[in-house]
């Protein structure tokens, strides 16, 4: 009897993290990411839609749940946005151009800056992305984004200012989609 209770309990302590994940779109969204030893904590997520086509589920993790998008964008702290692609439509090149329009909304359309950064991200984008694909885009101070598909590292770029710009495609005043900055602030607890 006491083996069975045993192992109800590791069997359920083994399942409590599946079933608190946050499902979007058909797609499990782990509740903690892990990166260089720091916990990062599934903030919020939403679908990023155009043209009413579903393109990818983007999710926010930071080291405490933070409702105040200029706070995010502002701090120097480790953080993560994962996209999952969920549409066949999405390619290298759709990808690259609409990151790239993306930080000219983030920057309010001065992207001189960090447009050297900005082509270095794109790179990462180059070749081919399908339906499935994970990218994950990492900030950790002292080192900078780091881009991985499907849990490669691409590539790397420095920078605090670029981090704020990158992180503003989703959660500035001109986000690329209003609801999906939403989304993204909505604590996923």
């Amino acid at each position: 009897m006491l083996r069975t209770v045993f192992a109800l309990v590791v069997a359920l302590g083994l399942l409590a993290p599946h079933a608190h994940s946050k499902q979007v779109s058909g797609i499990s969204l782990d509740d903690v990411f892990v990166v260089d030893g720091h916990a990062l904590m599934l903030n919020g997520a939403g679908v990023r839609t155009k043209f009413f086509l579903d393109l990818y589920i983007a999710s926010l993790y930071l080291p405490a749940l933070e409702d105040d998008a200029d706070d995010i964008v502002a701090a120097d702290t480790p953080m993560a946005i994962r996209l999952h692609i969920i549409s066949g439509m999405i390619t290298g090149q759709r990808m690259a151009e609409s990151t790239r329009d993306g930080f000219v909304r983030s920057t309010g359309g001065d992207l001189a800056p960090i447009e050297a950064e900005v082509d270095q991200l794109i790179q990462a984008f180059s070749q081919d992305v399908k339906e499935g694909d994970v990218f994950d885009l990492v900030y950790l101070p002292q080192q900078g984004v780091t881009v991985y598909h499907n849990g490669e590292a691409k590539s790397q770029v420095a920078g605090l200012g670029f981090k704020q710009a990158l992180f503003g495609i989703w959660l500035s005043d001109d986000p690329v989609q209003e609801d999906l900055r939403e989304q993204l602030l909505v604590h996923a607890d």
